[in-house]
């Protein structure tokens, strides 16, 4: 593509690289992912990235969870409160130094998250649950009223089927915001999954040590390439940066008020599509 032609498409320049978003409406379960391909195809020059966000994928393969259909047992609500809100909100938050947006978060959590945190202990277990927020990666903010999306199925295969989709030699990547992290030379995650290179599936016990450690920023889950960790760690990161700088982003719960103005658990369809989605980002070498 031609600097003329660029010239009339909406992107933005990251230090040594131009990124263009590509937007969409709120991608539905079960949708076939055209809103983000046929753009691809069009835009795309072999070496780009194709960098897309966990959420979407998982939507469109139908992973929502309706927590309203679970029953919060007692380890749940003790998870919750004791746990998350006022040991990790008070005390181990401030002590480990963690975000204060998370600190303030947790002091908020309302009731209604106990049936998420039985979700986690149903799905990924102990390990996971206690984690105080972002359990096991997933997404509370961008799914319809009480439902949740978990982290898609087989990332790996996912991207280099859409990149056969696209047709050209590009990498397909597909991260989650939480974090990679790295002591010693060595990647890992609390995350169920990630990509060769970065230890996975540590959850609580990766999350605590990573507080001790450099945080990478976002984690890739899947790609269509082979590529070594530093790399795809840049590549993530700068799709990342370009996602943070959007006014529709709800990263969590707490900011579906101010984007949708209506409480987390009263989304629906229609008020998701009602704004701009950025479900992916073409990364382009200058």
């Amino acid at each position: 593509m031609s600097d003329k032609k660029l010239e009339n498409i909406k992107h933005v320049i990251i230090g040594d690289y131009i990124v263009i978003p590509i937007e969409t409406g709120y991608i539905k379960p079960n949708d076939d992912l055209d809103v983000i391909i046929e753009p691809a195809k069009e835009l795309m020059q072999d070496g780009d990235y194709l960098v897309i966000a966990e959420t979407p994928i998982s939507v469109s393969q139908g992973r929502l969870i309706d927590e309203s259909e679970y029953s919060p047992s007692l380890t749940a609500k003790l998870l919750t409160t004791v746990w998350s809100k006022y040991l990790w909100g008070y005390v181990l938050g401030p002590l480990l130094g963690i975000k204060k947006r998370t600190i303030k978060n947790l002091r908020k959590l309302p009731k209604e998250t106990y049936a998420h945190k039985e979700v986690v202990l149903q799905l990924y277990g102990l390990k996971h649950a206690l984690k105080p927020a972002s359990e096991a990666g997933i997404d509370l903010s961008n799914a319809p009223g009480t439902c949740v999306s978990l982290l898609p199925e087989n990332p790996e295969k996912v991207a280099k089927q859409l990149k056969n989709r696209i047709g050209k030699d590009v990498c397909v990547m597909i991260i989650d915001t939480d974090a990679t992290y790295m002591k010693n030379g060595n990647y890992f995650t609390g995350l169920p999954i990630a990509i060769d290179g970065i230890d996975a599936d540590n959850g609580f016990f990766g999350y605590v040590k990573g507080q001790l450690c450099e945080n990478m920023g976002s984690t890739p889950l899947g790609c269509s390439e082979k590529m070594d960790v530093e790399s795809a760690l840049k590549i993530a990161n700068i799709a990342e940066d370009y996602q943070k700088s959007l006014s529709t982003e709800m990263k969590t719960i707490h900011s579906v008020k101010e984007v949708l103005g209506t409480e987390f658990d009263e989304v629906t369809i229609e008020a998701l599509d009602s704004i701009t989605h950025t479900p992916a980002v073409i990364i382009r070498t200058i």
